[in-house]
């Protein structure tokens, strides 16, 4: 049974980065968010086992997205992928539960690396 995916990002670009290189190792990616409103939605509605979630998104920050899916009780493995890789970001960032964090520029292969280890 192949393990389901949510990408958040408002890049359509990198949606599809991310999309191809979860896809290539056999994962199913079940729904892709551009907004935080939607990501919160297709979240709780369709309970993946994992989500990537961008930080700057148009409406809101991905470490409020974090937090809301915590307080739903959401099961979902979150990695986060962006561009800030302030180092306090970061820290915040797992202190509300994140299972990892990847600072883009990224290989495939550092986004595989990085999934498997928390899957």
């Amino acid at each position: 049974m192949s393990k389901k995916v949510l990408i958040v990002d408002d890049s359509l670009y990198m949606r599809s980065i991310i999309k191809d290189a979860l896809e290539g190792v056999g994962y199913e990616v079940i729904g892709q968010a551009s907004n935080g409103v939607e990501a919160i939605d297709l979240a709780l509605e369709s309970e993946p086992d994992l989500i990537t979630l961008d930080n700057i998104l148009p409406d809101m920050l991905g470490l409020d997205i974090l937090k809301t899916l915590k307080e739903e009780e959401l099961t979902s493995k979150i990695i986060m992928i962006s561009a800030v890789g302030q180092q306090s970001v970061v820290d915040e960032g797992m202190n509300l539960g994140l299972d990892s964090y990847l600072v883009k520029p990224f290989t495939p292969e550092q986004l595989t690396e990085a999934i498997n280890q928390i899957m």
